[in-house]
């Protein structure tokens, strides 16, 4: 009796889990096509140009110490000569890391650019997904999902959700010419 008991209540689960709806959204392509991402892009993208000149500034500076000092060495005495030169070193090794505090810079500050967008993205998601019914919903940026039914994309659904129009067809500016005859 027992087993039946249970293979009844496992055919309810498997029947329940069946009539769930399942749906999937490119959440990279959702968050890329949001007009927030396009002033976080560009704001990111001032920041890092900044973090090259700072870095481009850091590496003047150190040559120029190293300049200065080889004009001033024969005038300093010799701990003179010996704090300068962990100076100019110091310098350099700080130009050296700059391309990794730079990055870890710039990954700081596209978390707090990025972060409250990805908030904002998943939350329609969420909102979405229980207006329609769906129990779950897949991301398909994450290229796990390869086959999937295109009638539950949720991405027009959650574009409206986010007030997001679809841009207008264009043509692209490279496409090769054709030679037609003038006249037909």
């Amino acid at each position: 009796m027992k087993k039946l008991i249970v293979a009844g209540v496992m055919a309810l689960g498997i029947f329940n889990a069946s009539a769930q709806k399942i749906g999937y959204i490119d959440t990279d392509m959702l968050i890329g096509i949001m007009p927030e991402a396009a002033k976080a892009d560009a704001e990111l993208k001032a920041y890092q140009d900044a973090l090259g000149l700072q870095g481009q500034d850091l590496g003047k500076e150190a040559d120029a110490k190293a300049a200065q000092f080889l004009k001033d060495s024969a005038t300093l005495s010799a701990s003179m000569k010996e704090i300068k030169r962990n100076e100019i070193l110091e310098l350099y090794q700080k130009v050296q890391n700059w391309n990794q505090i730079a990055q870890e810079k710039y990954n700081q500050k596209a978390q707090e650019k990025i972060g409250p967008i990805r908030t904002k993205a998943y939350d329609a998601i969420k909102a979405v997904a229980k207006e329609k019914g769906y129990a779950y919903v897949l991301d398909a940026s994450s290229g796990a999902l390869l086959i999937y039914p295109p009638s539950d994309d949720l991405m027009p659904a959650v574009k409206t959700k986010l007030g997001i129009k679809d841009a207008p067809a264009t043509t692209p500016t490279n496409a090769p010419k054709t030679n037609t005859p003038k006249g037909n």
